[in-house]
């Protein structure tokens, strides 16, 4: 697998397993950084590889570090906030 590598005030996004069950992708936020506010079909698992972050899911706040996940339900709001810098693994699980 090409090294994903941080990028100055951005989130970077690699997916590196795509299946027609669900897809993988590894996230960098550079320090400070969210993501775009969504709300997916899917239930989604997210797992913090390196740093800390806010998980924001339907206006509640829950703070995750470095080996914790979450489990972001379908049809949920949602948003990422990294405090400082941050590399995570999302798994979206399609339901066939």
């Amino acid at each position: 697998m090409n090294e994903i590598e941080y990028v100055q005030n951005s989130v970077v996004s690699k997916t590196i397993l795509k299946k027609p069950t669900g897809d993988t992708s590894i996230l960098l936020f550079d320090s400070d950084e969210e993501s775009t506010e969504i709300t997916s079909p899917f239930d989604t698992c997210a797992q913090i590889i390196e740093g800390k972050a806010e998980i924001v899911i339907d206006g509640i706040s829950t703070f995750l570090v470095t080996g914790q996940s979450i489990t972001i339900p379908a049809h949920k709001s949602n948003l990422i906030k990294a405090i400082g810098r941050l590399k995570m693994i999302q798994t979206i699980i399609r339901s066939l």
